[in-house]
């Protein structure tokens, strides 16, 4: 009889499936994307068109732009390890960063140059009609490209396949900009096509800048929409056991999504029943978001902001179980001691297996040798009955 699949081997053979698509639809990406430059460059000088060369250079910066994927999507999707027990994702997140900002250079250095001779104004050849020919064939294959991309890295849940894609699309955007001034150009207004290589340069800048903004935010653990998270903290106060939610922390790893939330309950429940509430939470989270990775849950037994912090150094159990016995003797050995840490003092229960016929461990008596001491808030004693 086969055995069911563990979870670790289902993550593995999704990380496997996951670079497979990435590597295909990349590689594909990379292939157009250098037969595209190849035309555009050589078309554009051939038949005088600054507008198609610096859309062809932007050709080029695909093909590097792919190369980054493709490394930053292998190391990203190595399994978790010892020193990375959260996975690799970010790496996914610094190529993405690396994508943006080699755009953003390109797109700068094409601005600057076409600036210039735009200025110069030492205009004196008309682009000829094979530039509208190199132009709408990159309008078409680049929108195809990018509707393939943009599919498989929502369907993977990768940002940087994401941003690939729409960096496709600005090339077919700007390929669309060589196609109006280039008509232009043609019809006697000679300027538009270097006003066409800035505008196209300005498309690389921009779109580029988008990555890398996104990708800085994410480095520096930037939380969730002020919208999701009020969600989240409405799913947890709604959980039964739940009295407040006083915390609640989130940051993003890619697609993933990292949450530490702090749970108000009733202080007397058991550790177990608090735990349980906890998981209860965490599945109606993530019903909501189908993309949070880990949600690290703190319970608490009251709302310590509302207070002053709650102190370490009240007593231990030890040293309470060392206080009790030297006052009023060892606690019977199948009695039981729960101690209640709330407001800084501590509570104390004590269990009777059996009525105490020395009267010794009553809640007067009990509070009589203990009141003394600072941390002392109350204490109760439970019989069991016959």
């Amino acid at each position: 009889m086969q055995q069911p699949d563990s979870p670790a081997q289902r993550h593995r053979e999704n990380l496997a499936m996951e670079m497979k698509a990435a590597s295909r639809v990349t590689i594909i990406g990379m292939i157009l994307d250098a037969f595209l430059g190849i035309i555009k460059v050589i078309g554009g000088a051939l038949f005088h068109s600054q507008a198609l060369i610096v859309d062809g250079i932007h050709s080029f910066t695909d093909v590097a732009s792919d190369l980054v994927v493709l490394g930053a999507m292998k190391l990203s999707r190595q399994e978790p390890d010892d020193n990375h027990p959260y996975g690799h994702q970010r790496i996914e997140t610094f190529g993405t960063l690396v994508l943006g900002s080699i755009l953003i250079a390109v797109g700068a250095a094409l601005a600057w140059e076409n600036t210039l001779r735009l200025i110069e104004g030492s205009i004196d050849t008309i682009p000829q009609w094979p530039v509208l020919v190199a132009a709408a064939i990159s309008v078409v294959s680049k929108e195809w490209i990018f509707r393939y991309t943009r599919h498989v890295g929502q369907a993977i849940r990768s940002d940087l396949i994401v941003a690939n894609a729409w960096h496709s699309r600005t090339d077919a955007f700007s390929s669309i900009v060589v196609l109006v001034s280039t008509a232009g150009a043609m019809l006697g207004f000679l300027r538009l096509d270097l006003l066409a290589a800035v505008v196209v340069a300005g498309i690389i800048i921009h779109i580029g800048w988008k990555f890398t903004w996104d990708s800085v935010q994410e480095l520096v653990d930037t939380g969730l929409s002020a919208v999701d998270t009020e969600m989240l903290k409405t799913i947890a106060r709604s959980t039964e056991g739940v009295l407040n939610v006083h915390e609640l922390r989130s940051r993003r790893m890619g697609q993933d999504i990292l949450l530490d939330i702090h749970l108000v309950v009733r202080p007397e429940i058991s550790v177990s029943e608090g735990h349980q509430i906890g998981m209860q939470v965490v599945a109606g989270m993530r019903h909501a978001l189908e993309n949070i990775l880990d949600i690290n849950f703190h319970i608490d037994a009251e709302n310590d902001e509302d207070q002053f912090p709650t102190t370490e150094k009240l007593p231990s159990r030890a040293e309470v179980q060392g206080i009790i016995a030297e006052h009023l003797g060892e606690i019977p050995q199948r009695s039981r001691l729960r101690l209640h840490y709330l407001r800084n003092k501590l509570h104390l229960e004590i269990f009777l297996d059996e009525p105490d016929p020395e009267t010794v461990f009553t809640p007067e008596n009990v509070r009589h040798h203990l009141e003394g001491y600072p941390w002392f808030g109350s204490a109760r004693v439970w019989v069991a009955g016959p």
